[in-house]
């Protein structure tokens, strides 16, 4: 299947089944989901969700955290993966949120990359959900389901190699969706070590399905012979 092929496939497939595909952290503002997918890495987005319930309910706006101090906020958080730079990272980008931006998210990924722990990824992810822009953010969901099926090459190293990768071969519209389509199938179906091949969709256009069943297929010739 050429690339052109397994592109569409992959859109037509998604855009069928999937139509609404939405981030699944809690969120009501752009505030909130800024927050929350600072505190969602190498965190569940289900651990989260129970967090911020009743952080947002201490501190709704940036002017609460930019005035709050880390021994106050620490508790709100303290079960989420490395509480102790998060809880600095919340601190510093309510600061910066309220003296730099009139207490308002930015936009564009080169603003929102000034934020304290807001890295490219973070700021793909608000600008992609919040604004609809066609921006990619690879998180591992990402970077492992678009090589297994095959939309960028194995050789491609980093997220940024694979972004880069998608974001030439989506069209723009579809950037935003396809994103969480690739999280959604990866989270749910498409498992780091153990994929769920056999209830998967999309095995007909997926890379990987395909070598895993030749390679299969011969071990098992070879154990008959």
């Amino acid at each position: 299947m050429l690339k052109k092929e397994r592109y569409k496939t992959f859109i037509d497939h998604f855009e069928e089944n999937m139509p609404v595909a939405e981030t699944e952290l809690s969120y009501e503002n752009p505030f909130q989901l800024l927050v929350a997918v600072v505190l969602s890495a190498q965190c569940t987005d289900k651990r989260v969700n129970i967090v911020t319930q009743t952080l947002f309910q201490h501190f709704p706006t940036p002017e609460h955290l930019a005035s709050t101090h880390f021994d106050e906020l620490f508790p709100y958080i303290r079960s989420i993966s490395y509480p102790n730079n998060k809880t600095k990272h919340l601190i510093g980008l309510g600061k910066m949120l309220v003296e730099d931006y009139n207490s308002k998210v930015p936009s564009t990924v080169e603003e929102l990359i000034r934020l304290p722990g807001v890295g490219r990824k973070t700021a793909n992810v608000i600008t992609s959900v919040v604004w609809n822009q066609p921006n990619m953010a690879v998180d591992t969901h990402v970077f492992r389901v678009s090589k297994r099926l095959g939309l960028v090459p194995q050789n491609a190293k980093t997220p940024l190699e694979v972004e880069k990768q998608l974001i030439k071969n989506i069209p723009s519209k579809y950037v935003h969706k396809a994103h969480h389509w690739l999280i959604l199938h990866g989270r749910y179906v498409c498992l780091a070590r153990k994929p769920k091949c056999e209830a998967c969709t999309i095995t007909h256009f997926c890379r990987y399905f395909e070598k895993t069943n030749k390679l299969q297929a011969k071990a098992s010739g070879e154990l008959e012979s």
